[in-house]
């Protein structure tokens, strides 16, 4: 097998060229992995690697919390109270929930390309906020209807609404409107996992018809009047009789009940939107291979799968 240097400036060396400036220089262990590891050096450039020098967790000390991390995150823990129940410093844990967080994101976009394109979801808009109530945040989930697979989501800034308008406005000043981009973008992710002619389903607001139409024209798109939230849901699960939306309704019910921040009356607050990003993608994730158990493209989440 031929070992290619990472720190080589010259990667279309020939392989028999390369295999005689890689020498094997012995081995080291890891304190909680008894498997040695082979260290290897390159003739060419002076450096020193070995086979963990491109892993995902390259230089991490505590790598067995990673899945902990994973799971608490999407079981409803706060990250003070997941580094309390870990025994580990707060700021070790951020660090780590920005690194599988960066992990989720690229794992989910990798993840749905494995399966065949969808032909019908829904999609709506799931409103939180950063800091205060007077900031509002929207996030767009798209759901496929079947399997309740999650496809993709954005977080978008948007302006304060209702009874709270004059105080925000008053403390904080005008809001941008970052929803109709955010969507498109959305959209645009989206074109690449459906079938032409899917059926897309949303609730009747106004702006989501032309968006649709012009990202996906063969599609036929089914819209339905918004109804009053059960108690039980908390908003998300509606009441009484049957709910064409219910695939993504539920969906949300579940994002509101396994992240902390999105919980309808809680201390736990998102500071930075794109922690909340993070915070998403890590559910998304967790939604998709462990409660649904659907099959994952295993090469490509080896780093979410070994932790």
């Amino acid at each position: 097998m031929c070992i290619k240097c990472p720190y080589c400036p010259r990667q279309d060396i020939e392989a028999s060229e390369n295999q005689i400036s890689v020498v094997r220089n012995g081995h080291f262990r890891r304190k909680n992995l008894s498997t040695p590891i082979q260290r290897f050096y390159c003739r060419k450039c002076k450096k020193s690697f070995s086979d963990a020098t491109n892993e995902f967790y390259y230089w991490q000390k505590k790598r067995d919390i990673y899945w902990s991390i994973f799971s608490l995150l999407s079981g409803g823990f706060s990250q003070r109270r997941t580094a309390f129940f870990l025994n580990i410093n707060r700021k070790t844990l951020v660090r780590k929930f920005i690194q599988i967080g960066k992990l989720s994101l690229h794992a989910l976009s990798i993840f749905n390309t494995k399966f065949d394109k969808v032909s019908s979801l829904e999609f709506d808009d799931l409103e939180t906020f950063e800091h205060s109530k007077c900031k509002p945040l929207s996030c767009t989930i798209a759901v496929e209807s079947e399997t309740r697979r999650i496809l993709a989501f954005r977080v978008a800034q948007m302006p304060t609404k209702g009874l709270l308008t004059h105080l925000a406005l008053k403390k904080y000043g005008p809001r941008a409107d970052h929803r109709a981009e955010k969507r498109r973008c959305l959209f645009k992710e989206l074109q690449g996992f459906l079938v032409p002619g899917a059926k897309i389903k949303s609730d009747q607001n106004p702006h989501y018809t032309n968006d649709v139409k012009e990202f996906f024209p063969e599609s036929y798109h089914d819209t339905f009047k918004g109804r009053r939230g059960c108690v039980v849901g908390q908003g998300e699960l509606k009441a009484g009789g049957f709910d064409p939306l219910f695939t993504l309704n539920h969906t949300y019910a579940m994002f509101r009940a396994n992240i902390n921040r999105l919980f309808r009356r809680t201390w736990c607050t998102t500071k930075l939107p794109e922690r909340l990003n993070y915070h998403l993608a890590i559910y998304s994730v967790y939604h998709n291979l462990v409660l649904l158990n659907l099959n994952p493209p295993k090469k490509e989440l080896n780093p979410l799968l070994s932790i």
